[in-house]
């Protein structure tokens, strides 16, 4: 059985709807660097992150502590938004929340399958440092929920599952906050 700490990036520096990739807020570096400093993690434990930039810097503070880098992985990152929602994907993705997975467009849907396969194949303990989408496809898939949005987890919350033979099984569910993503 594989053990994944799913970990929800930092406080960005700007907000979904105004920045495309955001790095920390100052708040944000000093929540990274806080988590880092407490994530129950032992030595071997493996670090991957979403490329884009707010969850590469929640990463490095951890990957550092563990003496190990951190492996990028495309499949882990932000829900696409479709082409003609980049205007209003705030409203948009609010939108996304309140539905159930089957009746989500082809193009999410092929997304939410790269997550979880993504998920299936890890074969060592990992913190995987992703976003609120991505762990709600996580908790979903693991506790048979359907809805798209089945938990609002806070920054730097901490979602524990495990994983074997592909099957994700929530161990112990991170922190919750209301936020701006849900």
């Amino acid at each position: 059985m594989t053990r994944l700490l799913l970990v929800r990036h930092a406080e960005a520096a700007a907000s979904w709807d105004d920045h495309d990739d955001p790095g920390l807020s100052p708040a944000g570096c000093r929540q990274a660097e806080r988590l880092a400093a407490h994530l129950p993690v032992e030595a071997g434990t493996a670090v991957t992150s979403s490329p884009l930039a707010r969850a590469r810097a929640t990463a490095e503070p951890i990957g550092e502590r563990l003496g190990c880098s951190v492996r990028l992985d495309v499949d882990l990152g932000e829900v696409p938004t479709p082409p003609d929602r980049r205007a209003s994907r705030g409203v948009w993705l609010r939108g996304l929340f309140e539905r159930r997975w089957a009746d989500i467009d082809d193009a999410v849907q092929v997304w939410r399958r790269r997550v979880l396969h993504a998920l299936a194949t890890f074969d060592v303990d990992t913190v995987v440092v992703t976003h609120f989408v991505v762990i709600n496809v996580a908790v979903g898939a693991a506790t048979g929920q359907e809805q798209v949005s089945c938990c609002s987890p806070a920054h730097c919350s901490v979602t524990e599952l495990a994983q074997e033979h592909g099957v994700l099984t929530l161990v112990e569910a991170g922190a919750e906050a209301r936020t701006q993503a849900g």
